[in-house]
């Protein structure tokens, strides 16, 4: 199964939108940002570690971090499916980027259409 962006918000709102409070959330953001470090620490040699599956470790801090980030966009009322294209086409305008992220996905269901 796959989610979309969309899906999430409407899952984490519905999810936090009772007592979902931005300053506890973020808190619990920075903490799994700091969880993801010392997994990427460990990976790096920086930091002793046992018989870890690191990878499955980093997959699941990863997606903590998304799911407070995206849960504190919703409670926000920011829809993060277009902040994310309109943030991506500034960037690859400043980093001149030969294509933007809107460009790929269109170019993406271009050739799945085609085929």
């Amino acid at each position: 199964m796959k989610v979309t962006i969309e899906e999430l918000q409407e899952y984490l709102f519905d999810h936090y939108s009772s007592g979902g409070i931005d300053q506890s959330l973020f808190m619990k953001l920075v903490e799994e940002i700091g969880e993801v470090a010392e997994v990427l620490n460990k990976k790096a040699g920086r930091k002793s570690t046992g018989r870890e599956d690191l990878q499955a470790q980093l997959g699941n801090e990863l997606a903590d971090v998304i799911h407070y980030a995206v849960a504190i966009a919703a409670l926000n009322g920011i829809d993060m499916n277009d902040v994310i294209i309109n943030k991506d086409k500034e960037a690859s305008i400043k980093y001149n980027h030969k294509t933007n992220l809107e460009q790929f996905i269109l170019n993406k269901r271009d050739d799945n259409t085609s085929r």
